[in-house]
């Protein structure tokens, strides 16, 4: 399968999960993973707004970057914040230690590996809902036509969120935010099972969980209270998950 083709692939797949009921976290998760199989960037995560517009860390693509974004949050310091104030693309930017407009930033995500950064606001018309962070190991910036992907990824990703809001009460779709945050919660919390239990790290947990509810058709959510709950059949950490999925 050719490169462009995995590309078209991924934006029908995107559009066939927005169904009534689908998964905000899980959706996400994906695209920031297809940030990172088919732009070539090193790391990828989405931040939703909550209702009181704060940012909240939703899905990353590796553990690391997890940890980036927190620090992004705890130091309000970063591109996520920037695409998300503005509302407008924060382009590549090679990241040096204690410079450029984002020096605590810069200096963390250097020394967990990552040397420039970009970052593109989730927006649908005049309402931004979060953002997408994109990170790489090295200073080259993405090339025109991976710039347009990564843009019709993020403009996909805002419609999938407020596509109800032509039909729905503003307060509605803020309960629909909440529910993507609070799931997040939950799901940290399965990792951590996941983690004790198996003796994995964060990350394969995670892969474990998200592999199980979609190999059994689940909300990821379900699938991490039950793991919180006890409830869960202990082959879900017990054995290794196939392949990532995008």
């Amino acid at each position: 399968m050719t490169r462009e083709t995995s590309i078209v692939r991924s934006l029908v797949e995107m559009a066939d999960s927005l169904v009534g009921d689908f998964d905000v976290v899980d959706l996400l998760t994906g695209l920031a993973n297809r940030c990172v199989n088919l732009l070539g960037m090193s790391a990828a995560g989405v931040m939703l707004a909550s209702p009181d517009d704060e940012l909240r860390l939703v899905a990353s693509s590796s553990e690391a970057m997890r940890i980036l974004e927190l620090f992004e949050l705890q130091t309000r310091e970063g591109p996520c914040l920037d695409a998300f104030l503005t509302g407008e693309p924060i382009p590549h930017e090679p990241l040096r230690a204690g410079e450029g407009r984002w020096p605590r930033f810069a200096a963390v995500a250097i020394e967990v590996g990552f040397h420039s950064a970009c970052a593109l606001p989730l927006r649908l018309r005049e309402r931004t809902v979060g953002a997408l962070n994109l990170f790489s190991v090295d200073e080259a910036a993405m090339t025109d036509d991976d710039a347009i992907v990564a843009r019709a990824f993020a403009d996909l990703a805002a419609v999938s969120i407020v596509q109800h809001q032509a039909a729905a009460h503003t307060r509605l779709i803020n309960e629909q935010l909440s529910q993507a945050l609070t799931s997040r919660v939950v799901i940290e919390q399965a990792k951590g099972v996941i983690f004790e239990r198996a003796g994995v790290n964060m990350a394969e947990a995670f892969e474990r969980l998200r592999a199980h509810a979609r190999r059994n058709n689940l909300h990821l959510t379900d699938v991490a209270q039950a793991a919180i709950d006890g409830t869960l059949d202990d082959s879900v950490w017990t054995s290794a998950p196939p392949a990532k999925q995008s």
